[in-house]
């Protein structure tokens, strides 16, 4: 499943698709998504919450991982960092762009950007992703 709209088809029926994940870009070691800052997102603040950055995030490298991955394998989620730098608003979008840092045969690590509608840096998380399945 190495084609955009057919990940962005499979993210829709499961919780990226209730937080309103957008794929833009896809290639093997790239992938670039929108998320709306929207109401039920956020902090009481109207500043979208930490958990909705990280989950975010976590779609984003495993979308990375799901797209190398051979036949018959499958991908989990081993363990994650976030550093929060900066808030986005509600009504605003945020952009996530994941970058491949290693891509082995047994696990995955992607570095994921996400910047608010000015641009600016909002938070890092660096996750590692564990390829499952036979052979592996």
């Amino acid at each position: 499943m190495h084609d955009i709209a057919a990940l962005q088809k499979l993210l829709d029926t499961i919780f990226p698709g209730l937080m309103g994940v957008r794929l833009t870009e896809l290639a093997p070691d790239r992938v670039v998504a929108q998320m709306e800052v929207r109401q039920d997102l956020c902090t009481a603040g109207g500043i979208l919450h930490g958990g909705a950055y990280m989950a975010f995030a976590d779609t984003l490298g495993a979308v990375g991982t799901i797209a190398n991955l051979p036949e018959g394998k499958r991908t989990t989620t081993t363990d994650s960092s976030t550093k929060f730098i900066a808030g986005a608003r509600l009504g605003t979008t945020v952009t996530g762009t994941c970058l491949a840092l290693h891509r082995g045969r047994t696990t995955h690590v992607w570095q994921t950007s996400i910047t608010n509608a000015d641009g600016k840096l909002c938070a890092v998380v660096t996750q590692t992703q564990l390829v499952l399945g036979e052979g592996a």
